[in-house]
């Protein structure tokens, strides 16, 4: 099974929308540099799947890529379909698939914003198991827990 990344995305501070970024780099046991998120922890990167944020905006909520905070958007992988310890590979990094969903925290901006957020139910969080460059445009690629 494999993904095309469509946004890699930061924010400066905690609780506030990504933007997208050209590339980046990914330091292993971190995270994305430049991201509040990151360090040395179980939630070093966000992904979401591309076709949950289209299937949220064709009910007209209009959000842009980040704005539910994950770093990296990718269409063609359903993240919550995924088991714990999925590695996500690109041509550079290597991912390791570390929690499904999470609580949101005292409503994010885009719950305030928009009255919802599908992050809680469509996101997963990964740890950074080899760091590299990482772009839009580069196939992500999964492999299963003992496959």
């Amino acid at each position: 099974m494999q993904g095309i990344i469509r946004a890699v995305c930061i924010s400066e501070a905690k609780g506030t929308e990504k933007h997208p970024v050209p590339s980046a780099h990914l330091t292993a046991q971190h995270g994305l540099d430049g991201d509040a998120h990151a360090g040395p922890w179980h939630r070093q990167v966000s992904l979401l799947s591309y076709e949950k944020v289209e299937e949220f905006n064709r009910r007209g909520a209009q959000v842009t890529d980040g704005a539910f905070g994950e770093n990296l958007l990718v269409s063609g992988i359903d993240f919550r379909t995924l088991p714990l310890g999925t590695i996500f590979a690109t041509p550079h990094t290597k991912l390791r698939l570390t929690q499904i969903g999470k609580e949101c925290h005292s409503h994010c901006a885009i719950f305030r914003r928009v009255g919802a957020c599908i992050m809680p139910h469509e996101g997963v969080f990964a740890e950074v198991l080899t760091g590299g460059d990482i772009a839009p445009g580069e196939v992500m690629t999964v492999t299963l827990p003992n496959g």
